[in-house]
Parts: C-alpha cells; sequence; structure tokens
C-alpha cells in the first residue's frame, strides 16, 4: 500500500485531438432500459404496466437520464417476454393501451425524456395474423412465403431442413401438421420472418412510420445481425452455443451482407420523417464488421458487447475500449457502453464470480459458493462511473442504479424464461435479471405493486429499494444520480478523450475537460494525482484509491 500524504503526478502525453463539434442527443446521452413486466405495477396485478411507468416518470428524471428505451410492450403470448410479438402496432392490454402508450410518450417528453422502442424484425409470434394465416395455407403460398418454410429431409420428409440449432437450445426446426418444416432461430412460437419477401420488408416500413407519428424518438433494433439467411440453408459446420452469439464469418444466418440494404432502407425512413430520432442495433458480431452498421446510412448506434463480455481486467477493459472507439470513428459514430440489460446476468453478480467463471451456467451449475457478493457490487460501482466518464452513449438496464444482483437462486417452478425448458433444464435462463424492482423498504412486493410480483423478489431487496437508498450518502443510487448529473456538465459537450499512464493496474484516462477517469485493477490502494476527487465510487476517497475502485479527479493546474 503506498503512504497516504504521497500523491502521484500526472505524467504529459500527447495532446489531445481537436475538440469536436457538439454531439447530438444519441451521440452522447444516457438511456433507461425499461423492461415493462418488471418496472412498476399500477393497477395492482402482479404485472408492471404503462400506469405504473408513467407514474415513476419523476423518478427517472430526476435520476439524470436523457431517454428510455421500453421493452416489447407489444399485444404478445409473453412465450419469450414479450419478444414474440403478435401485433406491432397496439399495446398489449396487460401494459395498458395505446392512448396510455401515447400519453406517455407526451409526459416524457414535457420531463425533457426522449422514447426509444423496441423493433422486433427476425421473428413474430406464432400467435400473429400472418402465421395463423400460413397454418391455414397450404405449401407453396404467398402466406406461408412470408416465414420460412422448407420440406424435410429422408425419404418421408420426417428430417428437419438442416441442422440449425435455436439459440435457446434444441432444433431451429419444427413441423407442422402438413409436413412442412418452419424456421424458428429462438423459441419455437417464435416463427422467422422472410426478409426476401417484399411484403415483409413493406410491413416493417409501415410499421416505424406507425410509430414515428407517434412521437417515438428512436428504435432499439433486436437481433439486428439476423433477418437475412443463406437461400441454400446448409449444415453448420460447427456447433452453437446456448444463448451465445456466433462470430463466425460468413455464418449462414447471423451477420449476412444481405442485411444492410434494409438497414439502409430503414434508415431512409428515420430521415425523411425530419426529426432527430434513431435506432441503436443489437448486434451480436465480430468487432471487425461492426463498423458495418455503422455506416453513416445505416444505424446510428450499435451496443457494445465486447466490454459487458469482459471479466474485471485492466488489459480487456482498455483492448474493449480501443475496439469500441475505434470502430465508432471509422464511421463517424459513437461509442455505446452497456453492463446489462434484459438478457444477461447482473453485473453486481457477474463481477462477483471468478475470473472465468461461465456465469450463464453458473446460477444452475455453480460452485454457488464462489460468489463473492460485496466484491461484485464494489466492481459494479466502479465500473459504472468507469463507463460514464468514456466518449459516446450509455445503457442502464432498470435497477443498476439500485445496484441489484441478479436473483440467481429462483426455485425452478417459477421460472419463465424458455431457455429453462427449451434447454431441457440444463440452464435456468434470464429470469434473474428481470426480477421486479424495489421502491420501498416493505410490502409485500417492496412498492412494486399493491399485490405481489408476478416473479418472486428476495429479502435482500428491501434494503436496496429506492426508499432505502434515496438521500443516504455512499448509495448507489446517490453515486449514480451524482455521476449522471456531473457527467453532463464535464463530457457530454466534449468527446474528446486520451489515455493516461499512472501507475501498474491502474486504467486512466484524459477527457476535453482536464477530468481524469481512474480505476484500480490492483489488489491495494493507489496514490491518486494532486487534485479535486469530483466523485469516488467508493466514500472517503482522498488521496488514495482503494482496491477495485474508480474515480474523477480534476488534477492542479486544469
Amino acid at each position: 500500500m503506498t503512504n497516504r500524504n504521497e500523491t502521484t503526478p500526472l505524467p504529459t502525453s500527447d495532446p489531445l485531438a481537436p475538440a469536436v463539434d457538439v454531439p447530438r442527443w444519441w451521440q452522447s446521452g444516457v438511456v433507461y432500459q425499461i423492461y415493462p413486466r418488471s418496472f412498476a405495477d399500477g393497477n395492482g396485478d402482479g404485472t408492471g404496466d404503462l400506469q405504473g411507468i408513467r407514474s415513476r416518470l419523476p423518478y427517472l428524471s430526476a435520476l439524470g437520464v436523457d431517454a428510455i428505451w421500453v421493452s416489447p410492450w407489444y399485444p404478445s403470448p409473453l412465450n419469450d417476454g414479450g419478444y414474440d410479438v403478435a401485433d406491432y402496432r397496439d399495446i398489449d392490454p396487460r401494459f395498458g393501451s395505446l392512448a396510455e402508450a401515447e400519453a406517455f410518450i407526451a409526459e416524457a417528453h414535457e420531463l425533457g425524456l426522449r422514447v426509444l422502442v423496441d423493433i422486433v424484425p427476425n421473428h413474430t409470434s406464432s400467435e400473429h395474423v400472418w402465421f395463423q394465416e400460413a397454418l391455414a395455407s397450404e405449401p407453396g403460398s404467398a402466406a406461408r412465403d412470408r416465414y420460412i418454410f422448407r420440406e424435410g429431409r429422408g425419404p418421408d420428409g420426417a428430417l428437419a431442413p438442416n441442422n440449425w440449432t435455436a439459440v435457446f437450445g434444441g432444433s431451429a426446426w419444427r413441423r407442422v401438421a402438413d409436413g412442412e418444416w418452419y424456421l424458428h432461430l429462438f423459441e419455437e412460437t417464435q416463427p422467422d420472418l422472410n426478409w426476401e419477401n417484399e411484403s415483409v420488408r413493406a410491413e416493417f416500413d409501415d410499421i416505424f412510420r406507425f410509430w414515428l407519428a407517434r412521437g417515438v424518438d428512436g428504435f432499439r433494433i433486436d437481433v439486428a445481425h439476423g433477418m437475412v439467411k443463406d437461400q441454400s440453408f446448409p449444415d453448420l459446420e460447427h456447433s452453437e452455443g446456448l444463448l451465445e452469439n456466433s462470430q463466425v464469418l460468413d455464418h449462414p444466418h447471423w451477420d449476412r451482407d444481405g442485411l444492410h440494404e434494409i438497414i439502409r432502407r430503414w434508415r431512409g425512413i428515420l430521415d425523411e420523417s425530419g426529426r432527430d430520432v434513431m435506432m441503436v442495433a443489437e448486434a451480436w458480431v465480430h468487432p471487425h464488421r461492426l463498423p458495418l452498421y455503422l455506416r453513416d446510412d445505416e444505424y446510428h448506434q450499435s451496443f457494445n458487447f465486447e466490454f459487458l463480455e469482459t471479466q474485471w481486467d485492466l488489459v480487456g477493459a482498455r483492448t474493449a475500449i480501443d475496439d469500441a472507439i475505434r470502430a465508432a470513428a471509422e464511421v463517424g459514430s459513437a461509442p455505446t457502453w452497456v453492463l446489462s440489460n434484459h438478457d444477461v446476468m447482473r453485473h453486481a453478480t457477474r463481477l462477483g464470480l471468478p475470473s472465468g467463471t461461465a456465469w450463464r451456467a453458473w446460477p444452475l451449475d455453480g460452485p454457488h459458493d464462489v460468489l463473492d457478493t460485496v466484491l461484485g457490487l464494489r466492481r459494479a460501482r466502479a465500473a459504472s462511473l468507469l463507463l460514464m466518464a468514456l466518449p459516446g452513449s450509455m445503457y442502464v438496464y432498470q435497477g443498476e442504479e439500485l445496484g441489484l444482483p441478479e436473483v440467481w437462486d429462483l426455485p425452478v417452478d417459477v421460472l419463465d424464461d424458455p431457455v429453462w425448458r427449451m434447454s431441457g433444464h440444463t440452464h435456468k435462463g434470464r429470469d434473474g435479471c428481470r426480477v421486479p424492482i424495489p421502491w420501498t423498504r416493505e410490502g409485500s412486493s417492496f412498492g412494486f405493486g399493491a399485490n405481489g410480483a408476478w416473479l418472486p423478489q428476495p429479502a435482500t431487496f428491501g434494503p436496496l429499494s429506492v426508499e432505502s437508498q434515496t438521500g443516504v450518502a455512499g448509495s448507489t443510487l446517490e453515486l449514480y444520480r451524482s455521476a449522471l448529473h456531473l457527467r453532463r456538465t464535464l463530457f457530454v459537450d466534449d468527446q474528446r478523450f486520451e489515455w493516461v499512464d499512472l501507475a501498474t493496474d491502474v486504467l486512466a484516462f484524459r477527457r476535453g475537460s482536464g477530468v481524469v477517469c481512474i480505476v484500480n485493477y490492483g489488489d491495494a490502494s493507489v496514490a491518486l494525482p494532486a487534485g479535486d476527487v469530483l466523485i469516488a465510487s467508493q466514500p472517503g476517497v482522498t488521496t488514495e484509491l482503494p482496491a477495485g475502485a474508480a474515480a474523477w479527479v480534476r488534477p492542479n493546474g486544469t
């Protein structure tokens, strides 16, 4: 440990790059993701809804975010948490009505919050009217051509058309009564659309225009690297891991070059609106392919998942940051940072597991005694402060501002995610990050709603609730509130960035304001540069930064 009376001089380095123009809102803003079932329940039926979301808009405004992304709120059987859409132009009655959605958008705008909605273009629900028409129609019909139907292999067609596997487990094909098979890269109630069909493309053109007309400010595109398939439907020559996203080049159903003409068509619709609207891609692709999605006539942004998938490791973190900044700069875009979402283990738990842990399998397989919850939260707070200081935009998943952990020990009889069933009960799935969030210290659902919650919440959620943390110095919620507001004054208007070498096991960079972000990846405290500590992920930081902590420092003379 260093001497507490010592300070480390800040080394000089190459001059910062020339100042850049003030970025548009989506290039530097903070977007808060709402998973509607689990955010706030306004009518007391145990499921989150628009009434609940609208009641919490002042909370989101005070938190300091710039926009809200709402995960699918459309009519759906909820076989895959709403990502199985039955009608893209309406709201599921369990969540509310289209009129309530329009009121929500207007109220958000009044508070200065923009609204993004989810578009799910790879597949529909099997309850969608199109698929019901396909099932009622004959092979070769126009109705079937909207989806991907194929004859089976073998003398009687009893074998699937090829060996493709579903992301959730099992075969990606299901046979219907007349003997044909349809493709479902996800759950069997999520048939893949045929994007070679012009009527499919025209339908989504209209879906974009429908929501633009209702005032939305952007779109998050689900499975943005999907949709286009190799029309020869070849067998895969490699195995696909459960819930894993392949980065194999020239993959037969991921990241096909034919995607880009579709993206350009969507971009044209957004541009013709005459408003400052955007779309962000959920594209799990090889890093060197990502810039193709970010060309100036395609997506405005794509999530940077490389950092999310990086362990608590300085070299890995720096590499992921360099890759993201470089990829965005190549095409004049801005990096997009994320630590958690509705599909992955919450980072307060993920970062408390030993390096190399297969965290998707760990909730079932263990060993569970290796989890260090204190370490996980400490690292989560530091990682959040790190990402908030980087150039670009950031996406915050509901509850991460409370330091919520993954509820990895949910009883198997309450699991809702199709991964549990389709994996043959080998993976518990994603329910642990979707447990309704706590608003109060006590109550049947810690203030989520009046009559319990659709997934059980652990007793530990009470002390982590909004009520418990509000106004408490050093709480994770107050850390987020302070950092998000400080971020606006320090980092948003000037996107300049440069690495700074301070010490072994320390990651540090300077922003255009002169403020330096410092993260201690080592096992011992390190001396900070002489100056003002503006904020730190751990309380009481003045001249030294503890292990697993981060700080923003304004060095003397700046």
